[in-house]
Formats: C-alpha cells, sequence, structure tokens
C-alpha cells in the first residue's frame, strides 16, 4: 500500500500520466523541434527540410544507430514558432532501419508547410518538447530535444527558463542556432538553449549549411559522443530564473 501512494503522489506531482502499458525501450528518444517562423522564408524552409531528411539518409546515421546496444531510437519531428504554435510533422515512431528512415524523410519531403509566423517563442518550444518526451510510449536510456532556430526567443517564455525546466527533469537539450543576419546567435544558445549531460551546439552560418550541421549533430546524439574533444558545452547561464518544483513541468 505505501509503495502504491507513493506511486500516486509521484504522478500527481510529476503531473504526467500514468502508462496504460509497458513502454518500448530504445536506445535514445530524440525530439527535433525545427523553427518554423516567419523569419524563415519559403526557399529557406525548403532548404531546412530537405537537409533534415538527406541527413537523416546519409548511411552513417543508420550506422550509429544500429551500433547502439538495442539498435533502435524513437524520434519525432516537429515545428514551432510562437508560443502555441507548434506542428508535429513526423510522430514518435521507431527508426531502425532504411525502411523506417525512409517513412520519416518521406514525411519531411511531402507534409506541406503550416506555420508561416506568430514570434519566435524558445522558451515554450523546448518545454513542449520535454512535455512530448514524457508523455510518448518509449523508454529511452537519453532523452534529448534538439532545437535550431535562426533568431533569440523573441516572445513567450524566456528560452533560459524552458532549458532549466527539461534539464531539471533529467532531458538534455542541444542546439543548432542558424546565424544569418544574427552575429552572436552561436553565443546565445550556448547560454540560453543547450543545458543537460553532453549538452552541445553546432552552428549553421546559413540555411544551406543546415544539412551538414543536421548530419554532424544526428550522428552525435545517436552514438552519444560525450568525448569528443571539439564538443561546445552550455556555458552558465546569463539570466537567474526561478525554478519552482523543478521535479515537474508545467
Amino acid at each position: 500500500m505505501g509503495r502504491f501512494i507513493c506511486l500516486v503522489f509521484a504522478v500527481l506531482v510529476l503531473g504526467l500520466p500514468t502508462p496504460a502499458h509497458a513502454q518500448e525501450k530504445v536506445d535514445l528518444e530524440l525530439i527535433l523541434m525545427v523553427d518554423g517562423s516567419g523569419s524563415v522564408d519559403d526557399d529557406e524552409f525548403i532548404l531546412q527540410r530537405l537537409g533534415y531528411a538527406q541527413a537523416l539518409r546519409n548511411p552513417r546515421v543508420l550506422s550509429a544507430i544500429r551500433n547502439g546496444p538495442l539498435g533502435r531510437i524513437a524520434l519525432a519531428y516537429v515545428e514551432w514558432s510562437g508560443p502555441d504554435l507548434k506542428v508535429p510533422i513526423v510522430p514518435w515512431m521507431v527508426v531502425k532501419d532504411a525502411a523506417s528512415i525512409e517513412k520519416v524523410a518521406k514525411l519531411l519531403e511531402k507534409t506541406p508547410r503550416q506555420l508561416f509566423g506568430g514570434g519566435t517563442a524558445i522558451g515554450d518550444a523546448i518545454l513542449y518538447g520535454a512535455r512530448s518526451i514524457q508523455a510518448n510510449a518509449f523508454d529511452g536510456k537519453r532523452r534529448v530535444i534538439d532545437l535550431s532556430g535562426d533568431g533569440p526567443d523573441r516572445n513567450g517564455l524566456p528560452a533560459v527558463f524552458g532549458r532549466d525546466r527539461a534539464v531539471a527533469a533529467g532531458i538534455t537539450v542541444n542546439g543548432l542556432p542558424i546565424i544569418g543576419e544574427f552575429g552572436g546567435l552561436d553565443v546565445f544558445f550556448l547560454d540560453n538553449v543547450i543545458g543537460g549531460p553532453g549538452a552541445f551546439s553546432i552552428p549553421a552560418k546559413t540555411f544551406k549549411d543546415v544539412n551538414a550541421a543536421v548530419l554532424t549533430k544526428l550522428i552525435r546524439e545517436i552514438s552519444d559522443l560525450e568525448t569528443q574533444p571539439h564538443r561546445r558545452h552550455a556555458r552558465r547561464t546569463v539570466r537567474a530564473v526561478p525554478r519552482p518544483s523543478e521535479s515537474s513541468l508545467p
């Protein structure tokens, strides 16, 4: 009875649903949170979508997946902009072979764009990714939010707030800043976006460089290359953020 009461209390505190069945074990739960805001024009959007699709199809990605202890990961792809604007393009699914990778890549290529504006709310995007990880049907040894963006947050929750709440829940946040006209965006991501065990950020100079950055990033995340000498870790945050009830997400 005592253990049951403790379990119920934990579920209430975390605000998470009680699993209806055993979760499928995977090496990694990875959600790709990709910028779909108005600052991304149609040509850049296509470069971004194709960049992710082509990176996933690279044989090195499948090799990294197969080299994991279980040989499979859980993956989701979501586009975000304003505080309440997130569109799942690829729902959570197991990726373990060429067929499952191709399924993800085709969804990225064929699904029409649905976000065209709404602001840039990085903190809310991170919290969405964290909740999605906690609510999915998978049990991964590692849990990662991979967030890309072409600018700092402009509205919604501060990026550092979302980052700190995700990290407190045991989730790593990695970054892919697309610098463009925002000089110093890579520093902003280091200070405010990435965090958690082994967190890193890989900048892309423009949207034309997204494919190469995503490929490198996916291989590191899937392989869990914590000993990479050129890994760029999170720096100390520059803003103090209140962190009540860190064991749960709002």
